[in-house]
């Protein structure tokens, strides 16, 4: 099936050439005459991409780009020349990528063609996100995937390891051989090695019949070892043998084995930590650790919490059969500002659990737990492993330690939500930097930016200050906001200013 891109005619002459290039990809595309017939228009299709050919501070672009987030589509948006931060503007906007104008056709195409990968990566992984750390993640995916080489993979737990394993192999040339995953944290020491490297009949006392281990299993293949750092020392120097000579010995064997398997690692803990604390081995580290990815917690990139909650929505309505209306404004924000100790797998598992159990269809701020409401705090916290191994009267003593930081850190908060507010403004001027200041008469020239403001109300704002600092002259007025005069009177007119 042929991919499809909208692309608007805000700038004509942008537009006919990024379609004809396009067009002559193998793309269908869909030209659209303003931002509106855009939106409307997703409605009816789903692209795999838009772009954006200008119009990008319109209220209308604002409403595009939001529904295209909502449907998790790539946007590509060109800015002007005249932009003073093209880059600020598409973080500020939500798009996934942009290029300045005058855009080179051929660097639109190939910039729509790597967005349209990244969307099937995505979407073939379920690693959802459009944060920069897990666009990170994608793309060093994209460049582990072909080689052979060993990975570890560090992160809390629930934020998607395995997850990224499964790319990883399902973007190699092993795809069509076997993927065998391993807790090494699951299983007793006893059984671990067994499991992993099989034995031979009579090894041991229950050793009925020989049976093959993962890694034989996993031969051509892939295997993951989930929580590596648990691994015990006895086991991890038959692991190094096997990234080093490629080989191994069943339990009671006596003959080596050959494998051909790529080894990717995960752990939840700081494997260096462990490494120091002599509980694992640095020779075996470094073999592990020939590329390295890093997951983010879910707290770092709350800007993907809207997608995974919408996109876990749509996933359990359609699994339990239900019609769902989503979630309010108000229910969204409570879950955007947790602090969620068990990442993506936490949100997963309660988003099911209110699509299954929200009485009105919808998820409501009283259908969210408690515990959530109050930012994950009272949740049980993994200790470090080098606490573990503290005396309890030190434990006990950093316990008392933490309780009284915590003190501290509310009565802060109090005193600092006591002092007077602070705001975002922003100066209207080309090149003008954001500044924060005290909540305060503001000099004239200036728009201030508060909380539940849309795009159009800041553009509005912007606009009255302009002309007030212009005292009305609209040529002038529009050179300050750097607009041309016909988009002035249109503006003027669109929100009744004239």
């Amino acid at each position: 099936m042929t991919d499809r891109i909208f692309i608007t005619q805000d700038d004509l002459e942008h537009a006919v050439r990024a379609n004809a290039q396009l067009e002559g990809a193998g793309f269908a595309t869909t030209l659209t005459a303003s931002l509106e017939e855009a939106r409307a228009a997703l409605t009816r299709y789903e692209p795999e991409a838009i772009v954006l050919t200008g119009g990008l501070h319109e209220n209308a672009a604002a409403q595009l780009l939001a529904l295209a987030r909502d449907r998790a589509i790539s946007t590509l948006g060109l800015a002007e020349s005249t932009e003073p931060d093209p880059k600020a503007l598409a973080k500020l906007l939500g798009l996934t990528a942009w290029l300045r104008k005058p855009a080179d056709a051929a660097e639109v195409v190939a910039t729509v063609k790597r967005l349209i990968e990244r969307r099937r990566l995505q979407q073939r992984t379920g690693i959802i996100g459009e944060s920069p750390a897990i666009q990170e993640v994608l793309v060093k995916i994209e460049q582990m995937a072909p080689v052979t080489s060993t990975v570890l993979i560090e992160g809390e737990s629930g934020t998607g390891k395995e997850l990224v394993a499964r790319g990883i192999h399902d973007l190699s040339p092993r795809r069509g051989q076997a993927f065998i995953a391993v807790n090494c944290a699951a299983l007793p020491e006893t059984l671990l090695e067994s499991e992993l490297f099989g034995h031979e009949k009579g090894a041991f006392t229950g050793a009925a019949e020989r049976r093959l281990g993962r890694f034989e299993l996993a031969d051509g293949g892939t295997i993951f070892l989930d929580e590596v750092g648990e691994m015990p020392p006895a086991t991890q120097v038959k692991l190094l043998r096997v990234l080093e000579d490629r080989s191994f010995f069943r339990v009671g064997g006596t003959q080596p084995i050959k494998v051909d398997v790529r080894v990717i690692a995960a752990t939840n803990q700081s494997v260096k930590e462990a490494v120091a604390l002599g509980k694992f081995r640095d020779d075996l580290y470094y073999r592990l650790n020939v590329l390295a990815i890093y997951l983010p917690p879910l707290r770092d990139r709350r800007s993907d919490i809207p997608l995974l909650v919408r996109t876990f929505i749509a996933e359990f309505a359609k699994l339990h059969d239900r019609p769902f209306r989503g979630i309010t404004p108000e229910a969204l924000q409570i879950l955007v500002d947790a602090d969620w100790p068990g990442n993506v797998r936490q949100l997963r598992n309660l988003i099911e659990s209110m699509v299954v159990l929200a009485p009105e269809g919808q998820i409501q701020p009283g259908d969210v737990p408690h515990e959530i409401r109050e930012r994950g705090r009272g949740l049980p916290m993994r200790l470090p492993a080098a606490t573990r191994e503290i005396a309890g009267q030190e434990l006990e003593f950093i316990f008392r330690s933490l309780v009284e930081l915590k003190l501290q850190v509310e009565e802060l908060r109090r005193r600092l939500e006591e002092r007077p507010q602070r705001v975002e403004v922003i100066e209207v001027g080309p090149g003008a930097p954001l500044a924060t200041v005290d909540a305060e008469p503001l000099p004239e020239g200036h728009v201030v930016y508060r909380a539940g403001m849309t795009m159009a109300d800041v553009e509005r704002a912007a606009i009255e200050a302009a002309l007030k600092e212009t005292r009305g002259n609209r040529r002038r007025a529009a050179e300050v906001l750097g607009i041309g005069e016909r988009t002035l009177y249109r503006k003027l007119k669109e929100y009744a200013l004239a």
